[in-house]
Order: structure tokens, then C-alpha cells, then sequence
């Protein structure tokens, strides 16, 4: 599995049910489970994004078919980026010259 950030802000829609975020939040969960994605964290932010989520996930093609089904809804724009561990980058940078 490997590791994904998610920056999402909210659209117009998503700014006027703001009051549902937290149950849409849970719903995210459980349609990320049933594509064999685990959520790490959701937070809601300060600054430039309005959602942070990061995430494990199988492959790219599972991570955009979710980004896909969480714009769909229309309530986020989103951003996403692989992210390395430590362990991960001790190996590549392990291979630098």
C-alpha cells in the first residue's frame, strides 16, 4: 500500500451544507474501505486548503477512482500526492550516487 495526502477545498455547494462535513466525512470512510482504501486522518484546516486527508491505498488507479467519487459529490475540489516514509525514502535516496 502506499501513502497519499489529499488537500481538498470546499466548493460553493460544499461551503453551504458545511454543517453535514463530519457525516460526510464518515460516509468518505466507508465508500474508501469498500475500495480498499484506509484512511489515516481527516482534518479540516486553516489556510490554503479547507480538508487535509491522508491515506493508504493500493495503487494510483484506486487513488484517482476515489478522488473521482469524492468530486462527483460536489462539495470539494481536491489535490492529491504520493507521500514517502522514512523508510521509503532511506531507499531512494539510498540509490543516489
Amino acid at each position: 500500500m502506499a501513502t497519499y495526502i489529499m488537500l481538498a477545498n470546499w466548493t460553493d455547494q460544499g461551503v453551504r451544507t458545511a454543517k453535514d462535513t463530519v457525516n460526510r466525512a464518515r460516509a468518505f470512510r466507508e465508500i474508501s474501505k469498500a475500495m480498499g482504501v484506509t484512511i489515516g486522518t481527516v482534518n479540516w484546516t486553516l489556510g490554503a486548503y479547507d480538508v487535509v486527508i491522508s491515506f493508504d491505498s493500493p495503487d494510483d488507479e484506486t487513488t484517482t477512482r476515489l478522488g473521482l467519487a469524492l468530486a462527483a459529490q460536489g462539495n470539494v475540489r481536491t489535490a492529491t500526492m504520493r507521500a514517502f516514509g522514512e523508510e521509503e525514502m532511506e531507499r531512494i535516496v539510498g540509490g543516489l550516487k
